[in-house]
């Protein structure tokens, strides 16, 4: 399964090319979106801080000390953004590199297991491969219940980012 399918013509490829990082900002933008509010509503549920999970994702850059940290700051808050922002924007590409066809098809299932397969495989990255200075962080603040809620988000918001897409036609 591939985002380019069939290509006939260079013109095409081409125009295949520029729409994919269109698709891939869009489903990441939604996607991060969709995470960012569910690790800070589960943050308010568990702990009535909605900011420090946030915040423990800056421990790639700060540290565990930015795990510790519970209120909003550039630092910490900021830099936790954009870090979750950058990851799940990885994440929308290849789910728009294999799934993203299925979206622009609006076959909204397909879209929604496309969407929980690559939440499945971010899960298992971020947890069971990458270096533990690399993890999310989301660990450190927030439950396993909470983490199953967070690739949830993420799963939906990658489907749902992908078939809300607009085509120029």
């Amino acid at each position: 399964m591939s985002y380019y399918g069939n290509r006939s013509r260079k013109g095409r490829e081409d125009s295949h090319h520029g729409n994919f990082i269109t698709d891939v900002l869009q489903t990441g933008a939604m996607a991060s979106a969709a995470t960012t509010m569910a690790v800070a509503a589960f943050g308010e549920l568990e702990d009535g801080n909605a900011i420090a999970p946030l915040n423990s994702v800056s421990h790639i850059a700060w540290g565990d000390k930015a795990a510790r940290r519970d209120d909003a700051s550039w630092k910490y808050t900021a830099t936790g953004l954009a870090l979750n922002t950058a990851a799940v924007t990885s994440w929308a590409a290849i789910y728009e590199w294999m799934f993203g066809g299925v979206a622009q098809r609006k076959n909204v299932c397909g879209a929604l297991l496309g969407g929980a397969a690559v939440a499945g495989i971010a899960y298992v990255v971020d947890y069971h491969v990458v270096p533990k200075r690399f993890t999310p962080g989301f660990e450190k603040r927030l439950s396993g219940r909470s983490l199953l809620g967070v690739y949830t988000a993420l799963a939906a918001g990658l489907a749902i980012g992908s078939l809300l897409k607009r085509r120029k036609t």
